[in-house]
């Protein structure tokens, strides 16, 4: 007969195992004095207590941690799940509160003649778009072929009677070049003690810079309107020019563009704060 069945035997073992640890407790008293016997009791009950301790806390660590990890789970699905699986209690409830369909409606439906198909309207194709008329033009004349300018009949050339058109959107590669600067120098044969004088510099985003301010400029849209990364402008200049710039330099390029660029800001900044309310787009965007 097990212990479960039995629960008389398990009465009797455990009552048992606390009569021998009581018996023991009773010979170390006898054996041990009454000072050495009270400390060992103390050390014995610390060492208890602080292994009850330990367990309470690991414990509940453990709990924490599960707590944690379901969280996180959460916060996964919630993120990264698709969208299929976000939905709200409230639609869950649609079941419940759809009708059901009877024998009669689902017989009635049955009978219903067979809905003929409508033929199909043929729409109208809008046709090419029009280029912008604020683009230039720029006409190329192709002639035809030597054999194409004699007639096929009598052998006389042939005249030309108008042209057929038609218009494609083209573009000019980007061309790099070197602008030289030559600024004049003057002086006076008969005043030599005047000196000499030269033609100012017009002002420049960035003095002495190596690149002109169409190049910078050129940066910053690329940089802000195009998004395209300085590290690939860097390179895209290396592979057309032969020239390396560091993307610390176009750094330092677009850093002077922002400083011009400061009073405008401070504007904008005035007229903003000076109208009654202010809107604002506190979506939250990932990165």
């Amino acid at each position: 007969m097990s212990e479960a069945a039995n629960p008389s035997l398990v009465s009797t073992a455990a009552t048992s195992s606390t009569s021998s640890e009581l018996e023991l407790i009773e010979q170390l008293k006898r054996q041990l004095k009454g000072p050495l016997f009270a400390a060992v009791s103390d050390q014995f009950s610390n060492l208890q207590n602080t292994v009850i301790s330990y367990q309470n806390k690991l414990q509940y660590a453990e709990l924490k941690i599960r707590v944690l990890e379901e969280r996180l789970r959460l916060v996964r699905i919630a993120k990264y799940g698709p969208g299929s699986e976000k939905f709200s209690d409230a639609q869950l409830e649609l079941p419940e509160l759809e009708p059901g369909v009877s024998n009669v409606e689902v017989q009635a439906e049955s009978e219903r003649p067979a809905v003929q198909p409508s033929a199909k309207t043929k729409r109208n194709h809008p046709g090419r778009q029009e280029l912008p008329a604020n683009l230039p033009r720029v006409e190329r004349v192709l002639t035809c072929t030597p054999e194409q300018c004699v007639c096929k009949g009598c052998g006389k050339p042939t005249t030309v009677i108008g042209y057929e058109e038609s218009s494609q959107l083209d573009v000019e590669p980007v061309r790099y070049f070197v602008l030289v600067s030559k600024r004049e120098k003057r002086a006076c044969k008969s005043c030599e003690e005047q000196g000499m004088i030269s033609a100012p510099l017009p002002p420049r985003i960035i003095e002495k810079c190596l690149a002109s301010d169409q190049i910078v400029i050129d940066t910053v849209v690329s940089k802000y309107c195009d998004h395209t990364p300085l590290y690939r402008q860097s390179a895209i200049l290396e592979r057309d020019t032969g020239l390396e710039l560091s993307r610390a330099t176009l750094d330092g390029w677009v850093l002077r563009v922002g400083e011009l660029l400061i009073p405008m800001v401070s504007a904008m900044r005035r007229e903003l704060i000076g109208d009654r309310y202010i809107q604002a787009d506190e979506t939250p965007v990932d990165v």
